[in-house]
């Protein structure tokens, strides 16, 4: 777990952060307006200190992120054993006129063909006059990859182990 921003900025400038922050989907966790915990997909852009997601002018979440911007995120891989960024910070909302290119490059850019692309874009255009950009600092991170960094509950019970002499 880390939390001073030299420690935030070189967990994030690892090689394993910058694919995971290069990957097209984060989940958003979230408190939601009757107080009980939310998790959300979102695809999201990382501009090299913020996390960027775009979101319709009218998404049920942006009053619950009024009320309360405490967020965390996790950006993971499938593969066993899987590859976790967490994130936690608080969100700020941005409210745009138009389509931000935040939007725009986190949509299926490598996966639709041209023409698929030039279709979404101009049904982008014509449905939404703005949006809000949820923009979110990493204020704590830790990146677990089950070979050099663990989840802290199992970095305690190895500790525990090893205080007892065993191995």
């Amino acid at each position: 777990m880390v939390a001073e921003p030299s420690e935030i900025a070189e967990v994030l400038d690892h090689p394993l952060s910058r694919e995971l922050l290069a990957l097209p989907l984060a989940r958003l966790a979230f408190v939601a307006k009757d107080g009980t915990p939310r998790t959300i997909p979102m695809g999201f852009t990382w501009n090299g200190s913020e996390i960027v997601m775009c979101t319709a002018t009218n998404a049920p979440k942006l009053k619950a992120l009024r009320r309360n911007p405490a967020v965390a995120l996790t950006i993971d891989t499938e593969a066993f054993p899987p590859k976790i960024l967490l994130i936690r910070g608080q969100a700020e909302l941005d409210v745009v006129e138009g389509i931000p290119e935040e939007f725009l490059a986190s949509n299926g850019v490598s996966t639709m063909t041209p023409e698929q692309r030039t279709a979404w874009e101009t049904e982008v255009h014509s449905l939404y006059e703005g949006m809000v950009r949820i923009v979110v600092a990493p204020t704590w991170v830790k990146l677990i990859d089950f070979e050099t960094t663990l989840p802290s509950a199992v970095e305690e019970l190895i500790r525990r182990r090893e205080e007892r002499g065993q191995v």
